[in-house]
């Protein structure tokens, strides 16, 4: 009898979010699914591994397709989630790591800010398959479990690309496929193959304070700067086209430059 193939599901929105569950409902037809995500909120906080989560759980029971699911809702970080799912959890490796469906895009050169990001970096860096789904929302819901956000769509390209995810073998240098998802979508709408845009989408904002002693938390806004947007990047296909973006990412940040160009420029001969 043929084994049945073991995802795990994590995200950085918390264990209690909608769309982590959407993309549970649509998974659950292609394998053995167990959630493993943050107890509470954790967006932005990349690939963080802070020593100050204490790992403790707690335990979610969901009915869907007619059947009861439990989650594990973890005091860590997602990419400290997805260790704890490998080490003691899960009763042997995944064959897919799915990090989703997050609130908000994770579009252009701040994609290491991501949690979503995070936690599907950690597990290839565990030599697993991961992708990071992102549903583009408005920013009112960035931080949110909101109920007026629909992951239906979304949740049928989280289907889709985790079967092609199963059923192939990711090339070298790929590790993660981020997916992001326009609000606008649907599930006709075409999706392309991205590079990751070197713009910055989203921009600090100064606080507005007197004295730096008063609590002045950053914010962040959305920016799109038309003029400096490649035309194959996630961004444009995203914002401007409002297509779906498949963007490889390897967790290789070495510059895809010679070597020995950068030797000689730094000899003095360049």
């Amino acid at each position: 009898m043929t084994e049945r193939k073991l995802i795990l599901l994590t995200n950085d929105d918390g264990v209690d979010s909608p769309g982590l569950w959407a993309a549970a409902e649509q998974l659950d037809a292609l394998g053995e699914i167990w959630v493993v995500a943050p107890l509470t909120q954790q967006t932005s906080v990349g690939r963080g591994m802070s020593p100050l989560y204490t790992g403790r759980m707690e335990f979610r029971t969901r009915a869907l397709n007619g059947r009861t699911f439990m989650a594990y809702g973890a005091d860590a970080s997602p990419a400290l989630a997805v260790q704890h799912a490998l080490l003691e959890i899960l009763p042997r490796q995944p064959d897919l790591v799915v990090s989703g469906i997050n609130y908000g895009e994770n579009i252009g050169s701040g994609v290491t800010v991501s949690g979503t990001v995070g936690a599907a970096l950690e597990a290839a860096c565990n030599g697993l398959p991961a992708l990071a789904i992102s549903l583009e929302t408005d920013p009112e819901h960035y931080h949110s479990h909101s109920d007026a956000v629909d992951f239906s769509v979304a949740a049928h390209f989280t289907r889709l690309f985790a079967e092609k995810a199963l059923a192939l073998k990711f090339p070298p240098d790929v590790d993660v496929l981020k997916v992001e998802i326009p609000k606008s979508a649907t599930i006709h709408t075409p999706w392309q193959i991205t590079r990751l845009s070197r713009t910055r989408y989203y921009v600090p904002v100064k606080p507005q304070r007197t004295l730096l002693t008063e609590p002045g938390p950053l914010t962040a806004v959305n920016f799109l700067e038309d003029d400096r947007v490649e035309p194959d990047s996630d961004v444009k296909v995203v914002v401007v086209d409002k297509q779906i973006s498949v963007t490889p990412l390897s967790f290789d940040l070495t510059s895809r430059v010679a070597l020995t160009d950068v030797k000689r420029l730094l000899d003095g001969e360049g």
